[in-house]
């Protein structure tokens, strides 16, 4: 591989690295969120303490009166706090979804099921489709959340070596696919839900029946994967590749990791179990056609006689029991054939390490349940979304106008918020409200959110696998830090941030559908 000198001229990113150390120290003073919710929730008490005497002309379309603000400080409301906090949260609509489908996919990693999957894939690239490849296997790896933080960037900087190309572009274009296009997908994974079931409770606050498909962006994030692999494949290959002809690979070679190939014990798991996974879709597919089939919404079903594609359908009510089996089963059957698996007690392992590592999640969902809880029941959502949608009613701004605003606030909360749980449960509880009295769907506010939170992952210091990935470009050029992977990163932030956008405001010009369940328009 063709090393460039050390007499290069230094790249010009002395001033984002600047600004982003900036963004790093605002970021860092802020509290955890577990404990921003808390605060948060202390402020909701005592606003709605000082709201409750207050008498609104807003006519709350819920009861068709006044709007009025309840007392969470009052001592029933106090004492119903108390004596609902349990099951506040354990019907918290996130948690049991993430939690289910965390099981499987900790089954699947901890046998190697998802690793040879993904060295497999990669092995067997054409040199001129490595980049694409890449990025969608980054892609892919969502479906095991952060499998692709510690699996799938440091490979992307040893195909790309091995290959003759720089290793740092291979760490560009995989964390451009892991983290860039994290709302990408072309197989549901764990996030769909979670964020459905935010949104889900933040459209209730208007809508106390309605119902969000766990699917209802999922067209969109289908065909976003064919764009984010596009856009990356570009800027990879003709922007920041060339650009590093400039940069020395200086790092120790000779401890770099190296891309195994999968032993005959792991080849022959890995046909077993995607044999496996193939006979388990069959099997959905042939028990779901039948128009009886029990996965179809009952005939008598508001929703439709016997459809599949319906909220009240079995099918999609089990999406996430899917996940689970999809990924247990054929997780199972590659360990026992790789050896990986030699009794139940190593099947439950994967589980609980799975759990283990939730430990933080359950903590935030503790406190986001009982903040979401509090600001429903002050009617504080109600009164902000009321009077939001009258000032952009008076504003007059276009539909589009609004949703390109979406986009911009979720990328900038992204910079000092890194949970894409607990950014949505913040905004989403006053977004969806208020745009749906504007009637814009949740699922269209989701979607917007979505994007902006994508494109601004990969550039934001407080993502908890950023240093990580520092370190994985320290390997082959010493001198890297946070400007470094800044300056390779930025400008697939920036152009994801804009053309992830137009996307989005094509698929609502055309009235392309979103995904299943999913309408533009509330009421839809």
């Amino acid at each position: 591989m063709n090393q460039p000198g050390p007499e290069a001229a230094p790249t010009p990113r002395g001033g984002i690295a600047r600004f982003l150390d900036t963004v790093e120290r605002v970021g860092n003073k802020l509290p955890d969120p577990a404990i921003l919710f808390l605060g948060l929730m202390i402020v909701v008490w005592l606003v709605s303490a000082l709201l409750a005497q207050v008498n609104f002309a807003e006519i709350d379309p819920r009861s068709g009166e006044p709007i009025q603000i309840n007392n969470l400080l009052a001592g029933g409301s106090l004492t119903a706090f108390m004596a609902t906090m349990v099951s506040t949260f354990v019907t918290f609509a996130p948690l049991g979804v993430v939690l289910v489908a965390m099981l499987g996919l900790g089954v699947a990693e901890h046998t190697g099921f998802i690793n040879a999957s993904l060295r497999a894939i990669l092995s067997v690239t054409p040199k001129m489709l490595l980049t694409p490849v890449l990025i969608a296997v980054g892609i892919f790896s969502h479906v095991a959340v952060d499998a692709g933080y510690v699996l799938v960037i440091p490979l992307g900087a040893v195909i790309f070596y091995a290959a003759g190309r720089h290793p740092l572009a291979g760490i560009a274009a995989a964390f451009a696919g892991v983290s860039g296009g994290f709302s990408a997908t072309f197989i549901p994974s764990s996030l769909d839900p979670l964020l459905a079931g935010l949104t889900q409770e933040a459209a209730r606050i208007i809508d106390p029946a309605m119902v969000i498909n766990p699917l209802n962006n999922y067209v969109f994030t289908t065909a976003s994967t064919a764009l984010i692999v596009l856009v990356g494949w570009f800027l990879t290959d003709r922007i920041i590749e060339p650009r590093l002809k400039g940069t020395v690979v200086d790092g120790d070679m000779s401890e770099m990791p190296t891309m195994e190939h999968l032993s005959p014990r792991e080849r022959r798991g890995l046909v077993l179990a995607v044999g496996s996974a193939l006979l388990l879709v069959a099997a959905l597919v042939a028990t779901s056609l039948p128009l009886g089939s029990p996965w179809r919404a009952p005939a008598d079903a508001a929703s439709g006689a016997g459809e599949l594609l319906v909220a009240s359908a079995p099918l999609m009510q089990s999406i996430v029991p899917l996940i689970f089996v999809v990924f247990v089963i054929p997780g199972i059957v590659y360990g026992v054939a790789a050896g990986t698996v030699r009794t139940h007690r190593d099947v439950v392992e994967g589980m609980s390490k799975a759990m283990s590592g939730m430990g933080y999640y359950i903590v935030m969902a503790f406190f986001a349940a009982q903040f979401i809880y509090a600001f429903g029941q002050s009617n504080l959502g109600a009164l902000l979304a009321i009077k939001g949608a009258n000032g952009l009613q008076a504003m007059g701004l276009p539909m589009g106008v609004t949703l390109i605003g979406i986009v911009l606030l979720s990328g900038f909360v992204n910079l000092l918020v890194g949970s894409a749980s607990a950014k949505w449960a913040l905004i989403g509880a006053i977004m969806v409200p208020m745009l749906m009295q504007l009637g814009i769907s949740p699922d269209l506010t989701q979607a917007a959110y979505r994007v902006g939170d994508s494109s601004t992952n990969i550039i934001t210091p407080l993502l908890p696998y950023f240093p990580l990935i520092v370190v994985f470009c320290q390997r082959y050029v010493k001198s890297s830090g946070i400007g470094t992977l800044l300056a390779l990163m930025l400008p697939y932030s920036l152009t994801l941030l804009v053309v992830w956008t137009l996307f989005l405001l094509a698929f609502w010009g055309l009235g392309l559908p979103l995904g299943i369940g999913s309408s533009y328009r509330y009421p839809g």
